[in-house]
C-alpha cells in the first residue's frame, strides 16, 4: 500500500521537495505506526535538504527518497510487540530522539548526549508523510486538550528551549534574560517558559511586527536587532548591570554582543550557530565577570513529558504561526528560510 508523502532524492533547493507516493512503512519488531496529524517545520529541515551529509549519505545508501519531519503527533494505526500502554487509535506525540539504549549516557538518563543516536525525519523517515513509524518507547499520549498542531509544536523547539533554560541555564524567577531571534521556534519558545519561571525578558527581532508579537507572548522589553547595537542597548537599560541569561542560537553574527550583554555571574547557553561556527571571547573579561558559557543539545524524553504536562495543563501554549497542507511543503520551507514566521509551521497531511 502506498501513501502521500513530501520527500527529495537529491539535496538542493527547495524545488527538490516533491510531493509522491511512497510505500506505507512496514514494522519491525516494537515499532508502531502512527497516522500523521500535524508535522512541524524545523530549520534543521532546511540544513538537511541543503547539505547536512547524514542525508547524503542515507541517500546514497538506500536510493530510495528521503522523508523529513522531526515534530510529529497523530493516532496510533498499527503496533508490532506488546506494549500494554499503548492503543490503536490512541493520540500520541513522538519524542524525536532514538537513543542506543545501552550506553552510559542513556542509562544515565541524558539520551541527548548518546553518541549513537538516531533523529525522526533525518537518520531515519520523518513525518512529512501520511504515515510514519517510530520506536514504540517514543511514543507519548496526549490527552485531546492538546490539538495536534500545538503538540507537534512541542519536541524539537520547546524541548531545546526547555532543556536550555530549566536544565542548564537553571533560569529563576527574577532573573534577567535576553532572548535572541525571539521570533523563531526556539526563541518564540523561550519567551513562554522564560514567562512561565517567572524572569525578566528581553528580546529581539528584525522587525516591529514580529517585536509586538514578542510583548504578546511575554516579553518585558523589545529590541530591534536591525536598527541598534543589542547590546549596548542591554546594558543601557540594564544601568551597566546586563542580565542573568543570554539565549543565544544565532552563532558568529551575535556571539560576542551576546558576552557583552552579560551580567557579572552571568550565563549563556547555545544551542545553534545558524551564522557560523566560530565565535571569540575575551578570557579576561570571563573570569573576571565569572561567566559560564554553556551549549546544549535537544532533551530527554523526561523533559519532554513534562512539557506535554503543562501543554495540557494550558500553563504552556505553543505558538503556532500557520498550518500548510502537506503538498505546500515547499512554501513552509520559505517561510523559515526568509524568517517570516512566529512561532511553529506544521504542514497537515
Amino acid at each position: 500500500m502506498e501513501m502521500k508523502a513530501t520527500a527529495f532524492t537529491k539535496q538542493g533547493e527547495v524545488g527538490v521537495l516533491q510531493y509522491q507516493d511512497i510505500a506505507i512503512p512496514t514494522l519491525d519488531t516494537d515499532e508502531i505506526l502512527v497516522k500523521v496529524q500535524s508535522c512541524a517545520v524545523n530549520y534543521l529541515d532546511i540544513h538537511a535538504r541543503r547539505d547536512r551529509p547524514e542525508i547524503k549519505q542515507k541517500l546514497e545508501e538506500t536510493n530510495e527518497p528521503h522523508i523529513l519531519g522531526s515534530d510529529i503527533a497523530g493516532e496510533i494505526a498499527d503496533i508490532s510487540g506488546t506494549h500494554p500502554h499503548l492503543t490503536i487509535g490512541q493520540r500520541a506525540l513522538l519524542a524525536p530522539c532514538i537513543p542506543c539504549g545501552v550506553c552510559s549516557d542513556c542509562i544515565s538518563g541524558y539520551e541527548n548526549l548518546c553518541d549513537a543516536q538516531q533523529l525522526l525525519g533525518f537518520q531515519t523517515d520523518g513525518g512529512y508523510a501520511e504515515y510514519v513509524k517510530a520506536p514504540a518507547k517514543n511514543a507519548i499520549p496526549i490527552a485531546d486538550t492538546l490539538s495536534y498542531p500545538e503538540a507537534s509544536a512541542l519536541p524539537i523547539a520547546y524541548l531545546t528551549a526547555w532543556h536550555m533554560l530549566i536544565t542548564r541555564a537553571q533560569l529563576r524567577a527574577g532573573e534577567d534574560i535576553l532572548i535572541l531571534g525571539a521570533g523563531g521556534s526556539v526563541g518564540s519558545a523561550g519567551l513562554q517558559i522564560a514567562k512561565l519561571v517567572g524572569a525578566r525578558i528581553f528580546a529581539t527581532a528584525s522587525t516591529n511586527e514580529k517585536l509586538v508579537r514578542a510583548i504578546e507572548h511575554g516579553a518585558d522589553f523589545t529590541i530591534n536587532y536591525a536598527d541598534v547595537d543589542f547590546s549596548e542597548t542591554i546594558l543601557e537599560e540594564t544601568n551597566g548591570r546586563g542580565v542573568d541569561v543570554v539565549l543565544e542560537h544565532v552563532g558568529t553574527a551575535t556571539w560576542e554582543k551576546s558576552i557583552e550583554s552579560l551580567a557579572k555571574n552571568g550565563r549563556l547557553v547555545s544551542c545553534g550557530v545558524t551564522t557560523g561556527n566560530i565565535g571569540e571571547i575575551n578570557i579576561r573579561k570571563m573570569y573576571q565577570k565569572q561567566l559560564t558559557i554553556m551549549g546544549s543539545a535537544l532533551g530527554t524524553t523526561a523533559e519532554l513529558r513534562t512539557l506535554v504536562r503543562l501543554a495540557e495543563q494550558g500553563k504552556l501554549v505553543p505558538i503556532i504561526d500557520r498550518t500548510l497542507p502537506l503538498d505546500q511543503a515547499s512554501e513552509a520551507h520559505q517561510l523559515l528560510e526568509s524568517r517570516k514566521n512566529f512561532g511553529k509551521v506544521c504542514l497537515i497531511p
